[in-house]
């Protein structure tokens, strides 16, 4: 079953890597694409500074939110994945068995794993969760005390995705837990080499992050959230494919994004470098 978790994110990955190209064949059209359709497409990926406000149609302001409404995003996922956390934490360390109805959800989506490495893994998904809560805390004061929204604005789809999206990558968590820990035989705690090296490279990222944040650097805001993303599957030891699927979609998630910033500053600053790539050095 963790194959079908892992094919979903793969799907989504893949999903994005669309929206990246039809977006790049858009911009090379005459006029780049002025039907309905096209501006309808544009809405959908695009927010914040990056909405082209003046040209847009007057019904796709309906299907507008505020983009300060990302601190709704950062809020569910501190209360579901602390929610989580507890009970990971409850059933690893105190012997409680998870509730009926995530025994249900796991039974369906979680990996069925009874080999020597029981211990390794349980304690990989928790420290993961662990970090996935601290990055929601970070993100949520950012947006509180740091970022500067002003009147930008996200589609409603992008606000529904994004709510989904804190409550999947939790449960994706959750889903790679030992059976054993699951029904409440707790494990002992074996810390290897990759748990050391992934939480410090999650620090020293989300550190990164946030200096980017405070001086406006949002392109490379964007490798430090994939750096994050990155440390979180070196955590569970490399090995994880279906979290490996969440580190591929957040790869092309942030690259579009990435990309639409990068064509902001391209058409409003006059200085900013030509050369400059949007996302992977001397590529894209």
């Amino acid at each position: 079953m963790p194959a079908v978790l892992g094919a979903a994110w793969a799907l989504l990955a893949a999903a994005f890597l669309l929206l990246l190209l039809l977006h790049q064949a858009q911009a090379r059209r005459p006029g780049g694409g002025t039907d309905v359709a096209s501006a309808f497409f544009q809405d959908l990926i695009r927010y914040g500074k990056t909405k082209r406000g003046g040209q847009q149609a007057a019904w796709l302001h309906r299907l507008q939110v505020p983009k300060r409404w990302f601190t709704h995003f950062y809020v569910v996922s501190i209360l579901w994945n602390g929610f989580l956390l507890i009970r990971l934490f409850q059933a690893q360390f105190l012997g409680a068995s998870l509730p009926p109805w995530i025994q249900i959800f796991h039974s369906a989506f979680g990996r069925d794993l009874q080999d020597q490495n029981t211990d390794s893994e349980s304690f990989s998904a928790l420290l993961v969760l662990l970090l996935l809560w601290l990055h929601s805390f970070q993100r949520l004061a950012e947006c509180l005390y740091t970022s500067v929204f002003s009147n930008g604005v996200i589609h409603i789809v992008q606000y529904c995705f994004g709510l989904g999206y804190y409550l999947a990558v939790g449960s994706t968590v959750l889903c790679q837990v030992p059976t054993n820990v699951r029904n409440g035989k707790g494990l002992s705690v074996h810390i290897f080499w990759y748990h050391i090296i992934g939480v410090a490279m999650y620090f020293w990222a989300s550190l990164h992050q946030h200096r980017c944040l405070v001086i406006l650097a949002n392109l490379r805001k964007s490798k430090s959230e994939l750096l994050i993303y990155i440390s979180m599957a070196i955590t569970f030891g490399f090995h994880n494919v279906t979290w490996w699927f969440v580190v591929l979609y957040v790869f092309f998630n942030q690259t579009l994004a990435a990309v639409l910033c990068h064509e902001f500053y391209q058409e409003k600053f006059t200085s900013y470098p030509k050369h400059r790539k949007a996302f992977i050095p001397f590529i894209l």
